[in-house]
């Protein structure tokens, strides 16, 4: 970047009220000890945060498949265009792409079934950085992925860059790992996912992982996302 840390914040057009559903507000909190850039999909958008530092991302109501992921590494001149170690969303602080294996995802649908938010944290696109969703509604699930799996990666999964990369990613020809083919509606766990969940239990290992790794709040909660917790 250029000289200084600059915090970029991109700005959404949010209706606070749609259909009968309130919007949700994000807040996206550096808890790590250096730099990082946050990024979003459904809205797209992204940002530099030093440690400490918070981005507020506002999600109008009815949101499906957004995503809030971190990255590291990442150098962007004042246009907004440069590259990231992980992470990276086709060059671009303000994304308008998922991005690059590995990467701990955060994913959300607001005011689904019932008027049901749904969440998950996965790392089936591997892992880049630990990170945490809390509703601020109390009764619904803190879900967290607070260990340093980079540090525990297998060897093979490990990326030159920084992170821990899926099986999938690692050995794409593996129908099993990619949850395909004959494995496409009955995918078992490997002793990759087996790995990921075992690092994190709460966290999303392979495609077919529902059971233990979806969580529902009501429609109208907001929810702070640390990376780093």
């Amino acid at each position: 970047m250029a000289s200084g840390i600059t915090v970029f914040l991109t700005t959404f057009l949010v209706y606070s009220y749609i259909g009968g559903a309130f919007a949700a507000t994000f807040s996206i909190i550096n808890n790590c000890p250096q730099t990082i850039w946050p990024a979003s999909l459904n809205p797209g958008g992204g940002a530099a945060l030093q440690t400490g530092q918070i981005w507020t991302l506002n999600v109008p109501a009815g949101t499906a498949a957004g995503r809030i992921w971190g990255r590291t590494g990442c150098t962007f001149d004042q246009s907004g265009s440069g590259s990231c170690a992980t992470g990276d969303c086709g060059g671009q602080l303000v994304c308008q792409a998922s991005g690059a294996i590995p990467a701990t995802l955060i994913e959300y649908t607001l005011n689904g079934n019932q008027n049901q938010d749904f969440y998950d944290m996965s790392l089936v696109d591997g892992f880049n950085l630990p990170a945490s969703i809390a509703p601020s509604t109390s009764s619904c699930t803190t879900v967290t992925c607070s260990k340093d799996i980079n540090a525990d990666c297998p060897p093979e999964l490990k990326v030159a860059a920084g992170g821990c990369q899926s099986a999938c990613a690692a050995f794409p020809s593996n129908d099993l790992y990619c949850c395909r083919g004959q494995y496409i509606n009955n995918c078992p766990p490997s002793n990759y996912s087996q790995f990921f969940k075992s690092e994190c239990p709460q966290a999303y290992s392979y495609a077919k992982d529902d059971q233990t790794s979806t969580f529902t709040c009501p429609g109208g909660s907001d929810y702070n996302v640390v990376f780093c917790p």
